[in-house]
């Protein structure tokens, strides 16, 4: 699954602005200031217009790669125009949660963190998801490494 999303995020179309880089992930928040049930126009005013479009996926799918065709960066998922779905894609630099708990960590460092967290089995990597009222926050976790954060709608996968 993490081939897929790097080659979608390859496929991605580069555009001028600048993509969030080494943002902050406010679980059940935010990430880098994108919230769940945004619109376009809003994702637009918080990461700039710098975007890739999914060409295969199933929703619509952005992708802000830090640099262009490189796989680093964020993505958003909407349904029915609002954001359900924000990510950080193949572990870019940078990125943490008032915790301290940092992309690159020691997988371990979740549960260290977080305390103990559902596991979701996502293929190649897995997905520590804490349920909250509003979001599920994913803490995603490949080769025993911090690899990604996500923002969740309640009722999703977080799987990507």
């Amino acid at each position: 699954m993490l081939a897929l999303v790097a080659i979608v995020a390859l496929l991605a179309l580069p555009a001028a602005a600048e993509p969030p880089t080494g943002g902050a992930f406010m679980p059940g928040v935010s990430l880098a200031g994108v919230r769940l049930g945004m619109t376009p126009a809003e994702v637009r005013a918080a990461w700039g217009g710098r975007h890739g479009v999914c060409r295969d996926c199933r929703q619509r799918t952005w992708y802000f790669n830090e640099r262009p065709f490189q796989p680093e960066g964020a993505g958003v998922v909407f349904a029915r125009g609002r954001v359900v779905h924000a990510f950080t894609v193949w572990q870019p630099e940078g990125w943490t949660t008032p915790e301290g708990l940092a992309l690159g960590d020691d997988a371990g460092q979740i549960g260290a963190v977080y305390g103990e967290l559902a596991h979701e089995d996502c293929g190649d990597y897995v997905a520590l998801v804490e349920d909250g009222p509003a979001a599920r926050s994913a803490f995603y976790a490949y080769e025993d490494e911090v690899w990604g954060f996500g923002l969740v709608a309640p009722g999703r996968s977080p799987c990507l």
